[in-house]
């Protein structure tokens, strides 16, 4: 936990690092870790990069989703493991995009399940890793309100 501050319940502080450059601290109720940009962007790559803190995100929200699911069905499910990417793509390789002009932010998330599952199960629990939170967080309608605050 923070030394430094309290952190209010459910909230997320990000402050620079005493190292510099790009590090910085994210601080939660219970815990603090680094986040930089890699060295190729100019960072010391003390931690990962947003967008594998976002990747991140997703891919612990969709095993513990499946986890929580598979335990309340007592599926055989011995384990899961969620690969995930980002990358940009045009929107003329998108074809459900309606500007064709734009880049696209694409997520490619590919979940290994082991255990003793049949198809019925196995396509369920692909059907339940879309209703994690932070999927529908990300495929929903979001809207940022930024504001600037003294102290």
């Amino acid at each position: 936990m923070s030394d430094m501050f309290a952190v209010p319940h459910g909230a997320v502080v990000v402050t620079e690092s005493p190292a510099g450059g790009y590090a910085q601290i994210v601080h939660t109720e219970t815990h603090d870790f680094l986040a930089d940009e890699p060295l190729s962007a100019g960072g010391e790559d003390l931690g990962p990069d947003p967008y594998r803190l976002l990747l991140a995100a997703l891919g612990t929200c969709t095993s513990m989703t499946l986890r929580m699911y598979a335990t309340r069905k007592q599926w055989k499910l011995d384990r899961i493991e969620v690969r995930l990417r980002h990358d940009r793509v045009h929107a003329k390789d998108c074809a459900d995009c309606p500007d064709k002009d734009v880049v696209v932010d694409r997520i490619t998330r590919d979940i290994l399940l082991e255990g003793d599952l049949d198809d019925e199960q196995r396509r369920r629990l692909l059907e339940i890793a879309d209703r994690c939170p932070v999927h529908r967080t990300l495929t929903g309608t979001i809207r940022v309100a930024s504001a600037l605050v003294s102290e």
